[in-house]
């Protein structure tokens, strides 16, 4: 059996990897959705972000990336995966792994990239956020075309409203499906 001071040590653990995986998920979401604020929940004030094409604090990020994306891409995903912390008390390293996909307004349609987030993560205050980060890109290419055709392309599409503002299907509360999509879901038609 697991003594009580054990137990509470795992479940802080635990409860601090959550809240840390939470705030790179944050990020991601902020600026696919070119949330400003988003964005800037994953950060410390003072924190200096070294993102390759542009190092600074979290308010010239969040407004440097804000702008390059609705300048150059219609859409972005930034997707996390693989995820490891090491957690020292109140400061924890962390490598993720993230894959960036952009539709491009200009040039080449797609822009894939994959790299990994090295961050020293603080908890100030009892709020974990990035205290420090390196963008590190580990490969980038050009995908073949995705074999879909138009049809089936619209067909996906068709589950939300996909925007890069607060009217996207992620803020949609309480989120619900459509009855008429319910009663007449596609694959029926196929």
């Amino acid at each position: 059996m697991q003594d009580s001071d054990a137990l509470q040590r795992q479940i802080q653990n635990l409860s601090d990897r959550q809240a840390i995986y939470d705030c790179l998920v944050r990020y991601c979401r902020g600026m696919d959705r070119l949330d400003r604020e988003l964005i800037l929940s994953a950060y410390h004030r003072d924190a200096i972000d070294d993102h390759g094409l542009f190092v600074g604090g979290p308010g010239e990020f969040a407004d440097f990336f804000i702008g390059f994306h609705r300048e150059h891409q219609h859409s972005t995903n930034h997707i996390i995966s693989n995820h490891y912390v090491e957690l020292e008390g109140d400061t924890a390293h962390c490598e993720t792994y993230w894959t960036y996909a952009g539709m491009n307004k200009e040039g080449v349609r797609l822009t894939v990239m994959g790299g990994r987030y090295i961050d020293r993560m603080e908890r100030r205050d009892g709020r974990w956020a990035i205290a420090r980060r390196r963008c590190l890109t580990d490969w980038s290419g050009e995908p073949d075309a995705s074999g879909l055709s138009p049809e089936v392309f619209d067909m996906l599409q068709s589950s939300g409203v996909n925007a890069r503002d607060k009217s996207d299907s992620s803020y949609l509360r309480p989120l619900s499906v459509a009855r008429q999509r319910i009663d007449n879901p596609p694959q029926a038609s196929q």
